[in-house]
């Protein structure tokens, strides 16, 4: 028998690129994930630089049904940091607005 799965948060510190102004936020560690992830109101709350993609991207479940959050259709620019690790990643942006926050996968609500 196996365990069942749970959730990992983990508190990040995200800064624009452009002016380093930073916060503090939630972000939920996802080993599936592909990228990084952001919903669009936490973006606008914290006044990031939406950056329209030239073609939206479909997001789809595990089990090839089409995501509830909708296509991805910005993304954004920060640096990440954790434990004195400091990374620049783009981030996509999720439609739905239930939920604010920012997740990411790694490799090796504000």
């Amino acid at each position: 028998m196996f365990k069942p799965l749970r959730e990992v948060w983990m508190n990040v510190g995200i800064e624009k690129v452009d002016t380093h102004k930073g916060r503090t936020v939630k972000a939920l560690l996802d080993s599936g994930a592909t990228g990084l992830f952001m919903s669009k109101s936490l973006a606008q709350k914290g006044g990031y630089r939406l950056i329209k993609l030239d073609r939206p991207l479909q997001v789809r479940n595990v089990d090839g049904t089409g995501n509830s959050g909708g296509a991805i259709t910005h993304e954004i620019e920060v640096n990440m940091f954790y434990k004195g690790h400091v990374e620049s990643a783009n981030g996509c942006l999720q439609t739905r607005e239930d939920r604010h926050n920012f997740g990411y996968a790694m490799v090796g609500s504000s």
